[in-house]
Order: structure tokens, then sequence, then C-alpha cells
């Protein structure tokens, strides 16, 4: 077991000094991995993907399992390298040293937890009124329960996080019972005659699309689903030996999911017809009423869905807000923002900073997505960490300049460029992305920005210099920590 200098024990190679406890091993890591993978985008956008090239819907999984698989490569080599806290931040840090870029980078990995807590607090308020027998058609019903489930996750977080592990562990066993659940009764449903296969092997877009449009526009939503497993490597001082058991945790969480997604998304569109499946914004609760109708089991899964999109949210608001909160205490955005609870020890004014961007999102695209709310958030939260993903594969060709003096993981050949050049094309506009996403995930960067150029001019005639509050040895370290966003 790795420790910190001075407690009297040798660390294991590749761990360095840590204030953190380790208590992560191979077990608890994978569970994390998976748990933070699971969540709000296969239980809400399966019908979204669907729509967009018919009953193919497995193919923009299994192309968005691929490019995950192929970033999470250059991950692995750079927290091996690198077994730190601070992720894409980090690396961007080492990379080029440009501390605009650095906080861009952690900037917008805050932009993507926020943006998918609201898809999920979206995907919460449609649960909610299947499962309550409300109307999931009424818009205001629909905003008011995400408005208020974002208020609840708000308190919980200003709480404190003293429970979040166990929390977190049970509800990943609950997200996981759905899937499972949505894959057997697949099963059933095969054996009982009621699925068409030949469905998912048929390509149907709206509009024009050719086939490779279509797929391509499917994939740039699907990877909302895929995201989560970038979350592990700022656990890297918290887990025993991360060298050694961060690439076979990491590519194993990857394949469980990924053929969780993939069998979910096969029997979706070969027992529920895909107009049908893409109509509402609780696909899986279709599947399961269709495959086995009149059995009582289809009314547990609107909460087992709840309990999947808030353990999203609890995740990536918790994530957001310390993120912010050390960006603010590193001094590079406005110092009220790293304010912190006597009592609780949380950082409230980051919690409630996150909350109210959070809630104003969710009120703006209710009011101008129509009813592709849940679309237009996941689709963000996607090309923002596509952003990332893709300076992330740059930075692992940039650093391996930089030699360090002990065995590593290194990902195969070119596979990083390659991975840079995926993640690019579907961040740009030829995919077919909706034009919103673009406009969202630019007005979030833009208020980014803001801040930091308060901050900068604050410090310009507080002390005379621009730089930020930051003493030069402090200026060495990247501004704020790392995240992501569960997917």
């Amino acid at each position: 077991m790795g420790t910190t200098a001075g407690q009297g024990e040798v660390p294991v190679a590749g761990e360095v000094p840590t204030d953190l406890k380790r208590v992560m091993g191979p077990r608890l890591l994978l569970l994390f991995i998976v748990g933070d993978i699971l969540g709000t985008g296969v239980y809400a956008l399966t019908g979204e993907v669907a729509a967009q090239v018919g009953g193919a819907a497995w193919v923009p999984f299994l192309v968005a399992f691929v490019i995950a698989t192929i970033t999470a490569f250059s991950y692995l080599e750079l927290v091996t390298k690198y077994p730190e806290a601070a992720g894409a931040a980090l690396y961007a840090h080492k990379a080029f040293g440009l501390h605009f870029v650095t906080f861009i980078v952690a900037f917008t990995v805050m932009c993507s937890g926020i943006t998918s807590a609201s898809t999920a607090s979206r995907a919460f308020a449609s649960n909610v009124a299947t499962g309550f027998g409300l109307d999931s058609t009424d818009p205001t019903l629909g905003l008011c329960i995400a408005l208020g489930f974002m208020a609840l996750v708000a308190v919980v977080n200003i709480r404190g996080v003293g429970e979040s592990v166990k929390a977190n562990i049970v509800l990943t066993g609950v997200e996981l019972s759905g899937l499972l659940l949505v894959i057997l009764v697949g099963f059933y449903a095969l054996f009982a005659g009621r699925t068409d296969f030949s469905r998912t092997i048929v390509f149907d877009s709206p509009g024009d699309k050719n086939a490779f449009l279509a797929v391509t526009a499917a994939t740039s939503l699907a990877f909302f689903a895929m995201i989560g497993f970038e979350d592990s490597v700022n656990m890297a001082e918290e887990t025993k030996d991360p060298v050694r058991i961060f690439p076979t945790m990491m590519l194993s969480g990857l394949a469980i999911t990924g053929g969780i997604y993939v069998l979910v998304a096969l029997f979706a569109v070969a027992i529920v017809p895909v107009g049908e499946l893409a109509r509402g914004d609780t696909p899986l609760v279709t599947v399961v009423e269709t495959a086995a109708p009149g059995v009582p089991i289809s009314t547990l899964l609107p909460f087992i869905s709840m309990f999947a999109v808030a353990n999203s949210a609890l995740i990536n608001m918790l994530m957001a807000s310390r993120l912010l909160y050390g960006m603010a205490r590193q001094g590079v955005l406005p110092s009220f923002l790293g304010t912190v609870h006597r009592g609780r020890r949380t950082p409230w004014a980051a919690i409630l900073f996150t909350t109210a961007l959070a809630a104003g999102l969710i009120v703006v695209v209710s009011e101008n997505a129509g009813g592709e709310v849940i679309s237009a958030l996941g689709g963000t939260t996607a090309l923002l960490l596509l952003g990332v993903f893709t300076l992330v594969n740059v930075c692992v060709l940039v650093l391996r300049r930089d030699r360090i003096d002990r065995d590593h993981f290194t990902s195969p050949g070119v596979l990083p460029a390659v991975g840079a050049l995926l993640c690019a094309f579907f961040v740009g506009p030829w995919t077919g992305r909706d034009g919103i996403q673009y406009r969202i995930a630019g007005w979030l960067l833009v208020v980014g920005v803001a801040l930091w150029a308060l901050t900068w001019l604050v410090d310009r005639a507080v002390h005379g210099t621009g730089t930020s509050r930051r003493t030069p040895d402090e200026r060495d370290e990247p501004p704020g920590l790392g995240g992501g966003a569960a997917g």
C-alpha cells in the first residue's frame, strides 16, 4: 500500500506521495468506473439515437464505444505516467505549460458536469411523471420537477460527501439492475416470439441523410452514454498501485458497459418499433412494457431509472462544484467561489453557483429546444468532452518526449493520433450536430472566460499584476482539479 512521505512505509513504484488515503483496490476501482459510465445516457437517449438511424441504433453505441476505448488508451498512458489527481487539466498543463489553456480545459470539464447533471434532471422529471402516472408531456410540470430535483441535489451537496462512496455503490447496483432487467426481458421476448431482429439492420434516417451522416449524427449523441471513464484518473492518488491496476480495470469497465449498451439497444429496437421508441423520454420503460405486457416489473423501471439518473446528477454536480472551488482557490476565478461553509466544510458558494448555472440551462434550453431538451443537453455534454478528449490524445503525443525512468502503460503506435482525429471529427458541425449544442457550449465558455478576465482585472488593480494571487511556485500547478461527466 502506498503512503505519504514520513509514514515509514515504502510506496509502490508509481505511487506519488499524497495526503489522500489510498483505499481503492481493483474491485472498487472497477465498480467506480462501471458506475460512472452507466447512467442517464442509455436510460434517456436510446430513443433519440434510434430516431437518427432507425433500427440500427446499436451501431452508434458501438462506434462510440470504439472511440471511447481509443481515448481510454491515451488516458491510461498519461495516468500511469503521471499518477496524480487533476486529469485532463494536469495533462494539458504538463504538455503546454499555458495557464489559460489549462484553465479552459478545467472549465470545459466543469461545464460538461453541469450539462450532464442538467440532462439527468430532465430525465429524472420524465421518469417521475411516468412512474407516478402524471402527464409526462406537460412542459411546465417537467420543468418544475427538474428544478426541484436540482435544488435537492444542491442540498445533498452542501450537506457533504461523507456517505457518497456507499451511496454510489448502492446506486450503481440499482443502475446495473435496471439495464440487466431490460436485457432479461429482452431474452424473454425473444423466446416468446415478440422480437423482430430484422429491424436491427434497417437504416431509417430523418430527411435526406445517407447512412454515414445518420450514424455520425447519432454517434455524436450516443457518445454521451460512454463518458465517465475519464473520471477515474482523478482517483489516481486514492488508488492502490495505480500503475498496475488502472489499465486492466478501465478497459474491463469499458468492455462491460459497452456490451450492456449494445445488447440494450439491440433488444430495444427488436421489441419496439422505432417510431414508438423515439416518441418519449423513457424509452426503456416502453421496451419493458411492450416485451412483458401485464407483468408488474414494468412499473419498477421508471423508479430504477430515477435512481440511475439521480446518481449521475449527484456525481457530476459534486465534481463541478469542487472543480470550480479548486480554480477559485488557485486564484484564476473570483475568490468568493472558494468560500467554505464553516460547519459542513463544503464549498457552498461554488455549489450554489453551479446549481444556478444548471437551473438557468434547464430553463433556457426548455424554452428553446422544444421537446428535444434531453438530446440538446446530452449532446452538449458529449461535445464538450469530445473537445477535451481531442486535446488529451494530442497531449499523449507531445508528452512522449518526456521520458520517465520506470515502466508505464503505452498506447499502441499511432492510436493517440487516430483518437485525436476521430474526436475532432465528431466535434465538427459536419456530423449533423444540432446548432443549439454549439450555442450552449459557447455561452458556457463565455461565462468562464468572463470570470477569468474579471479575476485578472481585479488582481491587476489590487496587486499590480494580472497573473493571479498565487505565488510563483503555486503558478507551476494546474488551476483546479480534474473531473469528468458521467454518462
